[in-house]
């Protein structure tokens, strides 16, 4: 699929802001919707598909965080980038929680967003990796977990994964009681190493323990100083 296929929702309130940024997008092959506010974002949302979602954290009328919350509530696959001024890094962790798959602090280069966006689509749109039966699907424990589809079921319950859930866990399902270290996690599944996606990685390992509790033979060990160990017996 080339870059023309991909269309984006961009979410920002800044009118020069989103001026500047979807004709760069556009000057890149992407084809873009512009809104300037969260309703109107949502409005744009229930009447089309997307490829990505670029959405600013502060917006009028409905906030990003919000938006994220409503789009997540009906499609946990499209990739979500969160542009944000706050410096708070609660406010990130906050957004990586309710299902954002990263954020960019404002102000950023357009390089950088390209370069994530780039990222993020290519990796949505690829195959799975050295699954262990031919229909993709993995069994982790108890757990069968479908890369493809994001899903993870156990005992007929199916939790639906956001991209970066789905990456994270086929990246340790693929490395299985082995020792990883952050940076080679952040690389391999991020792209990048920094201070930032550190935290991030913290808030998505968190997550993944919540959604394995129900088979104690599988763990997420954290080795002090060196990164983890998917541990499934």
């Amino acid at each position: 699929m080339n870059e023309t296929s991909f269309k984006i929702l961009l979410v920002e309130d800044d009118e020069a802001l989103q001026f500047i940024v979807k004709d760069n997008l556009e000057q890149n092959g992407y084809v873009v919707e512009a809104a300037g506010d969260g309703k109107a974002a949502l409005d744009l949302f229930s009447k089309d598909s997307f490829d990505l979602i670029v959405l600013d954290v502060m917006l009028p009328k409905i906030d990003g965080f919000q938006v994220a919350e409503k789009i997540r509530a009906e499609n946990h696959h499209v990739p979500i980038i969160f542009l944000t001024a706050r410096s708070m890094t609660e406010d990130k962790i906050k957004g990586l929680t309710i299902g954002g798959d990263d954020y960019i602090p404002k102000p950023f280069s357009m390089e950088e967003l390209l370069l994530k966006i780039k990222i993020f689509l290519r990796r949505s749109q690829s195959q799975p990796l050295n699954d262990n039966n031919e229909n993709g699907v993995m069994k982790i424990g108890r757990f069968l977990f479908h890369p493809e589809e994001l899903y993870l079921i156990i005992d007929n319950n199916t939790r639906s994964l956001t991209l970066k859930e789905a990456e994270l866990i086929r990246f340790f399902a693929e490395h299985p009681n082995k020792v990883l270290s952050r940076n080679e996690i952040l690389e391999k599944v991020w792209g990048t190493d920094d201070y930032f996606l550190g935290r991030s990685l913290d808030v998505f390992i968190s997550r993944l323990r919540k959604y394995f509790k129900a088979d104690p033979s599988v763990k997420i060990v954290n080795l002090h100083g060196i990164g983890f160990r998917f541990s499934v017996k």
